[in-house]
């Protein structure tokens, strides 16, 4: 009998990347650009995860959708100027490359559920060397925003995975809940936007503190040994 498919999903900012200031930069400009006053960078972080138009709605709850259409565009417009600077920079968390090359060698299937556009997650993957080491990649422009399943629900589609062998990793709590939702195992990473006690009371079943956890953990939540 052939062993069963693993599947590991990341999150991506706050998660892999840590792009916090690229992203509270960008959307504060583009707040400035349709002349509103710009968010706290504690209320933005607090929104990451979401997909854009929700984050933004959330982040300018007294104005119309139309607006918040504008503000996307600004957002978006903000982010092609940073990210074409030649020191534009985000850092992957540590231990976090070694735990996605480990698994990746280790037979595991790699995925990535995020509520960046598809072209902006792959830029990232890109910029990292990342893009040969995950096999389907879900954003918010082409599934239901976390956290519906429907993200865990396209990755277990393109990959032939079963929801019981499927673990995903993140940072926030609409990522555990998108776990929860889907019926999938969950970790929660401390480095991200939400704090701990969040993150559990969301519905990750473990808590890592470190990118160099990551490994044993999966391998303890799917019951194998590493």
């Amino acid at each position: 009998m052939t062993a069963p498919l693993k599947l590991v999903i990341f999150d991506c900012d706050g998660t892999i990347v840590d792009s916090q200031h690229t992203i509270v930069a960008c959307m504060q400009k583009g707040f400035q650009r349709h002349g509103l006053d710009a968010p706290e960078a504690e209320s933005i972080r607090r929104t990451v995860g979401l997909s854009l138009i929700e984050g933004i709605a959330r982040l300018a709850p007294d104005h119309p959708h139309e607006t918040h259409e504008l503000l996307v565009d600004g957002y978006r417009s903000s982010f092609k100027e940073v990210k074409a600077q030649p020191d534009h920079h985000e850092a992957v968390y540590p231990g976090v490359q070694n735990a996605i090359t480990r698994l990746d060698e280790g037979g595991y299937l790699l995925g990535v559920a995020t509520g960046k556009s598809q072209v902006g997650l792959r830029e990232t993957l890109e910029r990292h060397d990342f893009s040969s080491m995950f096999m389907t990649l879900q954003t918010a422009d082409i599934n239901p925003g976390k956290p519906h399943p429907g993200m865990i629900e396209s990755a277990l589609r393109e990959t032939g995975a079963e929801i019981e062998n499927t673990v995903m990793i993140g940072d926030t709590t609409f990522d555990m809940e998108m776990a929860v939702n889907a019926g999938a195992l969950a970790i929660g990473v401390s480095w991200g936007y939400h704090g701990k006690e969040e993150l559990l009371e969301a519905g990750a079943h473990i808590i890592v503190d470190h990118g160099n956890e990551l490994l044993h953990q999966v391998t303890v939540l799917l019951g194998e040994k590493e």
